[in-house]
């Protein structure tokens, strides 16, 4: 296993970490716990999870992913050995979690008490905004979404509120998720002018389908540090080939849920395909060759690999074995010079 210092902290986190948004859904306890087991012997130390999960979000299932994680920590007695990161869900689609669900003091507050409850943990290595509180491109929006509105709550309230928490013990870090350029240097700024936490991390989704962080986030990361830890790398499992000529493999994600279509767009099926040919053309595994791509990356801090079976986290976490030569990036350049982010 490889670790990466994240910057602005005294974070050291291994190169591929543990999703988990399928733990109360797709996997009960006993699964939860042999991957978690499997990925702690393998030297994964960065374990992800988030209030509103498992995925797809139900208010009957909300909070299981996290309490089959603290339930893990509370029998395994690893919690010092892990970095453990979790999210709030701000105001989009989640009314069941909290009467409003704004990012503002009281939330935050009721929310992290709920999660370190759950977690069975007095303290949080790494605490996200799941999302934006403003309306933006987010999930796959494209598109000028924005209108003049008036937020119930401002960046700098939100970092204030994450500020006592963090003075509380209760959360080391903050990060968010699923932002934009503009959110990752407004709340820099922020917290530089006001003597307020830093950010130190963005969970956005990247893969070969979908390389948007490159254009202007990678710069940021660059400059200022804030390390990606990507989330989606497989492309909701598409880029293992699976799918391909409309297979519906059973017990599979994408053919159990019809919400996930993000990659499945006619330019998406064709980039998608021609990833797939090109690894076995090498004989090479497709997952673990999309997998590979995203290691590489020099603003990646972990690669948040997740898995319903015991076998593809092997496999996914083995991706840290391939070598992919010079003369390969450039084969996979020209397949995104032709579809270039098809998914975005």
């Amino acid at each position: 296993m490889r670790y990466v210092k994240i910057p602005h902290s005294t974070l050291e986190v291994s190169n591929i970490g543990l999703g988990s948004m399928t733990y109360g859904e797709q996997n009960d306890q006993n699964d939860a716990s042999s991957q978690l087991d499997y990925a702690f012997e393998r030297g994964i130390n960065f374990i992800d999870t988030a209030e509103m999960y498992p995925v797809p979000p139900q208010k009957q299932t909300q909070g299981l992913t996290e309490s089959y994680i603290g339930n893990w920590l509370s029998k395994s007695q690893k919690r010092e050995k892990v970095i453990l990161a979790t999210k709030i869900a701000g105001p989009r689609n989640v009314p069941y979690i909290r009467d409003n669900m704004s990012l503002n003091r009281r939330n935050i507050q009721l929310a992290i008490d709920d999660s370190l409850r759950r977690l069975k943990t007095d303290y949080i290595d790494l605490y996200q905004i799941h999302w934006p509180q403003r309306k933006t491109n987010t999930f796959g929006t494209l598109n000028y979404p924005y209108i003049e509105q008036h937020e119930d709550v401002s960046l700098i309230e939100t970092l204030e509120a994450l500020s006592e928490i963090i003075k509380a013990g209760k959360v080391r870090y903050i990060g968010v998720s699923n932002e934009t350029p503009w959110g990752v240097m407004t709340l820099l700024r922020l917290a530089e002018k006001h003597d307020l936490p830093r950010i130190i991390s963005i969970q956005n989704p990247y893969n070969l389908l979908n390389r948007s962080f490159e254009i202007g986030l990678s710069e940021i990361s660059h400059h200022e540090g804030v390390k990606l830890l990507a989330y989606s790398p497989l492309a909701f499992g598409c880029l293992s080939g699976k799918y391909l000529n409309n297979a519906k493999p059973d017990g599979t994600r994408c053919s159990i849920y019809e919400r996930f279509q993000r990659y499945f767009t006619p330019q998406g099926i064709k980039a998608t395909q021609a990833y797939v040919e090109l690894a076995k053309d090498h004989r090479l595994d497709p997952a673990q060759m999309a997998l590979s791509f995203v290691n590489l990356q020099p603003f990646v801090a972990t690669n948040i690999i997740g898995a319903t079976t015991l076998s593809q986290l092997k496999a996914n976490i083995n991706s840290l074995t391939i070598s992919l030569s010079e003369d390969f990036i450039r084969d996979l350049e020209s397949i995104h010079t032709l579809y270039p982010n098809p998914c975005p």
